[in-house]
């Protein structure tokens, strides 16, 4: 059983944007998803229901949190690069649905997963939209 905290969470969205990544390219049921990545060579680092959590909870509202985009990013959510609209739909995510972790944390996970997977400047974009999110998701931590 992977450790809880930090670490384990930090590889459990590392897999959640590359299996979010996977499913913009080829969409499936969102076990498959799971299934799939539950034999991946890092998941035993990851933390696992955190992992499940963000990929079913980001298939299950797509188009809510693409409606959600539209608001804060300067192009629509289909325009945008896989791995930059992986790492925003997962941060949109936590924001709502993991209230426990900071705000701060959530966008720098992001902007570190999108500088690690993305293009040259998207960690950047990342930045700037979840920091806009962020500020109306989460007023009372601002």
């Amino acid at each position: 059983m992977a450790e809880r905290g930090h670490g384990a969470r930090t590889v459990a969205r590392k897999l959640a944007l590359q299996a979010l990544y996977q499913w913009q390219l080829n969409a499936s049921p969102w076990q498959d998803l799971v299934n799939e990545f539950h034999t991946d060579e890092d998941m035993p680092r990851a933390d696992e229901a955190y992992f499940m959590g963000i990929v079913r909870g980001v298939i299950e509202a797509q188009e809510q949190l693409d409606t959600q985009l539209g608001a804060w990013a300067d192009r629509a959510p289909s325009e945008l690069d896989p791995i930059e609209r992986a790492a925003l739909w997962m941060s949109l995510h936590e924001l709502v649905a993991q209230p426990e972790v900071p705000w701060r944390v959530v966008v720098n996970e992001a902007v570190s997963l999108t500088k690690r997977f993305g293009a040259t400047d998207a960690h950047k974009y990342v930045n700037a939209v979840l920091d806009r999110a962020a500020r109306e998701l989460r007023p009372h931590e601002h």
